[in-house]
């Protein structure tokens, strides 16, 4: 019975932060109150203090659902030659953040952070953007640095320098395709964009 209860527990934690994704989008979040959540999902406001403190807590939650450790992506190609080839793995990485922001849940969530959100209370979500942006960049400076070791980047290209300049690539390309999610794949032309940048970042045979 614990076991179920701790399930359906679960379950509920889940729909209410499906109910938020989808009125955050329509109606953006500093409009939208807990009590809407609640009836998008179909349950008392009850429910929702019982699993959130508050919306900011909520908008955490939601924002957890969707976050991608570089460290995970690399993980997720499965492949222990990775760990000597740094360039292939911060590719495969990229590759497998593509594929994730492809899913519905990814984009919807992100376009919410970005586009459908003001600072309100305790969500502020440039300091949300900045956090996530500095983890991914010291993953990459991680990377590139064993890179550097290696010898596998040209003589006057650091780390630091080479994950600043593919954050910023696809920071631009992030944004455009955010607004024109139809009109391309993030995967198709994200990959073009990470291929080319690694081949003028690489050293010379």
């Amino acid at each position: 019975m614990a076991r179920r209860t701790k399930a359906e527990a679960a379950a509920t934690r889940e729909a209410l932060l499906d109910a938020a994704e989808e009125i955050f989008l329509e109606r953006g979040v500093a409009r939208t109150s807990l009590e809407q959540i609640a009836r998008q999902a179909g349950m008392t406001r009850g429910a929702v203090y019982w699993h959130f403190r508050n919306k900011a807590d909520l908008f955490r939650a939601m924002l957890d659902r969707v976050r991608m450790p570089f460290q995970e992506l690399v993980d997720e190609a499965d492949d222990p030659a990775l760990a000597d080839a740094p360039l292939e793995a911060i590719r495969l990485a990229c590759r497998q953040g593509f594929a994730r922001l492809e899913q519905p849940r990814y984009r919807r969530v992100h376009a919410i952070l970005i586009h459908h959100c003001e600072v309100f209370g305790e969500i502020d979500p440039l300091a949300m953007q900045n956090e996530m942006a500095e983890e991914s960049c010291g993953a990459l400076i991680e990377y590139f640095t064993v890179a550097s070791e290696h010898r596998l980047l040209r003589p006057n290209i650091t780390p630091e320098l080479a994950a600043r300049l593919l954050q910023s690539s696809l920071g631009g390309l992030f944004h455009d395709w955010l607004r024109n999610h139809e009109h391309f794949s993030i995967s198709e032309r994200g990959m073009e964009l990470v291929d080319t940048l690694l081949k003028l970042l690489a050293r010379e045979p």
